[in-house]
This record gives structure tokens, sequence and C-alpha cells, in this order.
């Protein structure tokens, strides 16, 4: 279980969750991969498996390795992505990168801060956005989670913050420039080729992604008619 082979496994599948949910198969994850025959107890004590925490450490070592994206894509949980479905991805979900015009105004304000200076820990990504405070944590969830699911950022390292290390957060365009341009060059057709090879119809990912999808849709026709009665 190093980077390497998580890493050829990522590849091979095009989406992995980091840990299962619930122990089910589905969606698929590094830990069902690795392990498909054991049941992951969520467990720190002495009596827990290493296992767990292993995997913990080396999400942090492929969120920094450059050859996979790590984000909070998937309803917010850890999820590892390769770099040729995460291109095709962001042509369907970015809207051709128009990121402004179907972006709430928090989503906007916190994902140009992180285009100015990225990655960012949590504490300093609030306090650059003025959400600081308990008052103010569900506008900051909020927000990442619109920029997690339009994979406008992504995971890249921890920081650490106290008692627990939180993760580093980035712009996708600053930290994966290639990536982000190259999805530029893509075409709608040859994405959507490249999604379903890796996101069947009727799976668990493909479910959430046509979810995702229609919601911008949604958003990109608002934004349209809105512009069009100025």
């Amino acid at each position: 279980m190093d980077v390497r082979s998580a890493v050829a496994k990522v590849n091979k599948r095009g989406m992995l969750l980091v840990f299962p949910i619930n122990n089910k198969k589905e969606p698929p994850s590094l830990w069902t991969e690795f392990f498909p025959r054991t049941e992951m107890r969520w467990e720190w004590d002495e009596n827990g498996d290493e296992r767990v925490s292993q995997l913990w450490h080396l999400r942090e070592r492929l969120s920094v390795s450059r050859k996979v994206v790590y984000t909070k894509w998937f309803r917010g949980r850890a999820t590892v992505i390769s770099f040729e479905l995460f291109r095709a991805m962001l042509v369907v979900l970015s809207s051709s990168q128009s990121e402004h015009p179907t972006l709430n105004f928090q989503s906007r304000e916190v994902l140009d801060l992180l285009n100015e200076d990225s990655p960012l820990s949590t504490k300093a990504l609030k306090r650059a956005a003025d959400l600081q405070g308990r008052e103010m944590e569900k506008v900051y969830n909020a927000a990442l989670k619109e920029l997690w699911a339009r994979l406008f950022i992504v995971g890249f390292g921890e920081v650490d913050e106290g008692a627990f290390p939180s993760l580093a957060i980035g712009s996708t365009r600053v930290i994966f420039e290639e990536l982000w341009h190259e999805s530029l060059a893509l075409s709608d057709d040859d994405a959507r080729e490249i999604i379903e090879r890796y996101l069947p119809k009727g799976s668990v990912f493909r479910k959430y992604f046509d979810t995702v999808e229609k919601s911008v849709r949604s958003q990109l026709k608002t934004a349209e008619e809105e512009l069009a009665t100025d």
C-alpha cells in the first residue's frame, strides 16, 4: 500500500474514494481495492487496524504526488481521481471554465482568493474570506461544497493547525495548471466518452455526476437568462 500502487489502482478505475462508505463495495475505494475481503473498522486505539492509519497518511501523500488529483468531490468525501477522468469531468462540470457567471457570490469570493494564493489552510482561507466563527461556518461549508462539486478546487497536502492537521485547499487552475489548460482543448464528445468509460450509467459515481451536471446546467441557464434581461 504505497503511492505507486495506489496511483495504478486510481488510473485503472478512474476514480476511487479513499475509505469505503459503511464497508460497501460501491462506490469503490482504495480500501476495497487493497483489502477486498476485509471490513474497515474506524478505530484509532491500540486495538485498531493499523492499515486504517496507514491509508490515512497515504491519502496525504497522494494529494501532493501530482500523479492523481485529491478532492472532496463525492458527497464531501475524500476522493482520488485520475488525470484522464479529471480532465473530462472538468469539461462538463466547469461550464468551459466560465466560473463567475454560475457560482454563487461567496463561492466566487473564495475561488478568487485561491486563484491568487494556493494552497491555503482552512484557518487561513476562512480568515482571508472573512468567514471565521461559528456563525459563518454554514456559509463557508456551502461555498466549498459548490467548489468541490465543480472541481474548481483540490486538496493539496496538510497544514498543522493545532491538535489535528487541516487539509490545504488550492485552486485547480493554480495547482494543476497544465490539466486545466488541457481540459480546454478537450471536446465535449471526447470528454463524455471518457466519462462513460470510467463512470458507466447506473454506477453510484455516475448518478452523483449526473446530479451535479444537472445543477450546473440549471445554474448556467439562470445566468444566461439574467444576462439576457440586463
